[in-house]
């Protein structure tokens, strides 16, 4: 059985801090990648997925 503090680390998603005119925003680095049109695909995925990928990216 793992460390229950292990599980809750591997949830933790980084954050960016982007600074503008406007002030100071933070997002989630997944959110901000994709905001430039970066993704990363990792194992099979089927149609339905790709049509979600395709509909993001619009």
């Amino acid at each position: 059985m793992r460390d229950p503090i292990e599980l809750m680390n591997m949830n933790l998603v980084p954050m960016v801090v982007e600074q503008s005119s406007r002030g100071e925003r933070s997002f989630d680095i997944f959110s901000r990648l994709l905001r430039e049109r970066i993704i990363f695909l990792t194992g099979p995925f089927e149609d339905g997925m790709a049509s979600l990928i395709c509909a993001q990216l619009l």
